[in-house]
């Protein structure tokens, strides 16, 4: 504990000293209704919106496909974009390429609410589908669940990566990890307040503590906290992508996003004012996020300049 909280102090001392100093190029795009979640295709994004899912570039609209209740954070894989239905309870299966659904998959969910994604790994796609702590295991070949994975009651949240699947329970505070290869949860770490989404990457796992308004870095070889980064007052509703070396974490409150050092667990920036909930996705070029309540989509150009 004295260590982690030694990483946090280091931490806080550096953020102000690590700002940014140039600001990055915003692109902001008007998507009419409740442009949210996101995945990345290409230069382009997909993202959920009110009775729809939408695919666009910096220039527009590219395409649409009606759903009924579109939620939760998205995966492209096998040539698909991978989308919860949260009226439905399904898993739904869009090909990129044309635009068309071409599979429906009774999983049951979670998380009806829509707090919760469905992500892809180990040849699978993956999506919490019970509240009394099951995960559904799909085969893109067959789109079939083959397997039932028991985990925490209450876990929603997942992430693949770093060799693993990560199962978040905001309920029992709790991140799991399940080995791909036996589909067994193989360790089990307590959490801070209102844990909830999560990104595997960069050496770590990092999950956002909402009610703490922290970041948690796990060290995905043995389950265990390493330190913790203090963001915000909280961290509710907020989205956390990894790439290029860093962490990505849309927030609500005093900006739109940070990125974070993995290592030394810094704030190297605090980009854009305040935009209330939304998702975010990185890529190299840059980095795309939604504000929902505004009606928008931003392309923030150049990740580098974003840092340097």
């Amino acid at each position: 504990m004295k260590t982690h909280l030694a990483v946090m102090a280091v931490a806080a001392g550096l953020a102000v000293s690590a700002m940014a100093s140039a600001a990055p190029v915003e692109t902001v795009i008007d998507v009419p209704g409740f442009a949210d979640f996101l995945a990345v295709d290409g230069d382009s994004v997909w993202a959920t919106n009110k009775g729809r899912v939408e695919r666009w570039s910096k220039a527009g609209k590219l395409a649409e496909v009606a759903m009924t209740h579109p939620c939760g954070a998205m995966i492209i894989a096998a040539g698909s974009l991978w989308v919860a239905d949260c009226k439905e309870k399904t898993v739904n299966r869009i090909d990129i390429k044309t635009a068309k659904r071409t599979a429906v998959i009774a999983t049951g969910l979670a998380s009806p609410d829509g707090e919760m994604n469905v992500v892809s790994g180990a040849g699978s796609v993956w999506v919490a589908s019970d509240k009394t702590g099951l995960v559904a295991r799909i085969d893109p070949a067959t789109n079939k669940v083959i397997a039932s994975i028991k985990v925490e009651p209450g876990s929603c949240y997942l992430a693949f990566g770093e060799g693993a699947l990560w199962v978040v329970s905001a309920g029992s505070q709790t991140v799991q990890k399940v080995d791909p290869a036996t589909n067994t949860a193989v360790t089990t770490t307590k959490l801070g307040k209102a844990p909830g989404f999560l990104a595997a990457g960069e050496g770590g796992v990092w999950v956002q503590e909402q009610g703490d308004g922290t970041v948690a870095r796990v060290d995905p070889a043995s389950g265990a906290v390493t330190g913790r980064v203090k963001v915000d007052d909280t961290l509710k509703w907020g989205d956390i992508d990894t790439g290029d070396g860093k962490i990505w974490l849309r927030t609500t409150a005093n900006q739109t996003f940070v990125v974070i050092d993995p290592k030394s667990l810094a704030i190297l920036a605090r980009v854009g004012n305040a935009s209330g909930s939304g998702a975010l996705r990185y890529t190299p070029s840059g980095v795309w996020t939604t504000a929902h309540d505004r009606h928008t989509l931003s392309w923030w150009s150049d990740p580098a300049r974003i840092v340097n």
